[in-house]
């Protein structure tokens, strides 16, 4: 595994380390991360072949000791500060996407909120969309 990363690839990151923060990778949650990379603006030039292995590198680097911690800087050092808050907007839009946020991954959105220095008013923005964008009810 590299040391650096690129900015796409630190927001499949985001997302995918969201998705296992609970163990349990969702249909729903790969279905969000798929549906995101091919779709949103800052992915436009993502070789989307690449996604299963920026997926692979990610969960790799979750069993080595402190990974998640690695991951985390990995990301931070990938993102300019304003892709930094739309990483934080894809791992919330990932934690909603099945309708239920446990406690795993809400401490994990708070692990990327510290670490990516997201103002807590903007992430109560970015969670609050991400929760009516997923709503069913």
């Amino acid at each position: 595994m590299t040391t650096t990363i690129s900015a796409q690839t630190a927001l499949v990151y985001a997302m995918v380390l969201t998705s296992a923060a609970d163990s349990d990778m969702t249909d729903q949650e790969l279905q969000t991360i798929g549906d995101v990379t091919r779709t949103l603006p800052v992915f436009a030039d993502f070789d989307m072949s690449k996604l299963t292995a920026a997926s692979e590198d990610c969960a790799s680097l979750l069993q080595q000791e402190e990974g998640l911690e690695t991951a985390l800087g990995l990301v931070r050092e990938a993102l300019s500060p304003a892709l930094r808050e739309t990483a934080y907007a894809l791992a919330c839009e990932v934690a909603a996407a099945d309708g239920r946020a446990g406690q795993e991954e809400l401490r994990l959105l708070e692990m990327i909120r510290h670490q990516l220095d997201i103002d807590r008013l903007v992430a109560a923005g970015i969670e609050r969309g991400a929760r009516a964008r997923h709503a069913t009810k």
